[in-house]
């Protein structure tokens, strides 16, 4: 039997938070996607200091145990990938802050950026990696073995 491989994906914070906050959300099926293997999260110093960040915002009301262990429920199943050269060719965005996750993916030669982020999906065709929406992410993942 021939194994696939998992298909290595950068999440951006938004995804990764929606999943692991609301468990019956619209993105719960991503914590599972994860957690059961099914995908393989990469992340690097930049995205992971990103969530830290947002997990202590005071709107989700987290004690830090609850973001340990949020945390505990996505990094074991996270790649991380070493920084890298700049990529000098990624495309403009109107929020710098948002190349991150692209430069990520490139760098990580990633299988797609999963994001709801409207700038990102708007340079997706001069992106160097597919870049999907979570909902189109979740038909490509169904139609793989």
């Amino acid at each position: 039997m021939i194994e696939v491989p998992r298909p290595r994906v950068v999440l951006d914070t938004n995804a990764v938070v929606s999943a692991l906050l609301f468990a019956n959300g619209q993105l719960a099926w991503l914590r599972a996607a994860w957690q059961t293997g099914r995908l393989v999260p990469l992340v690097d110093r930049e995205t992971a200091a990103e969530l830290l960040r947002v997990l202590h915002y005071p709107k989700f009301k987290l004690a830090e145990a609850d973001r340990h262990s949020l945390l505990a429920d996505f990094l074991p199943h996270v790649e991380t990938v070493p920084p890298g050269a700049d990529d000098g060719g990624l495309p403009t965005l109107r929020d710098p802050a948002d190349l991150k996750f692209l430069a990520l993916a490139r760098r990580a030669a990633a299988d797609a950026l999963v994001t709801g982020d409207a700038d990102l999906l708007e340079v997706r065709d001069r992106a160097g990696v597919p870049v999907l929406t979570p909902a189109e992410f979740r038909d490509w993942l169904a139609g793989r073995p």
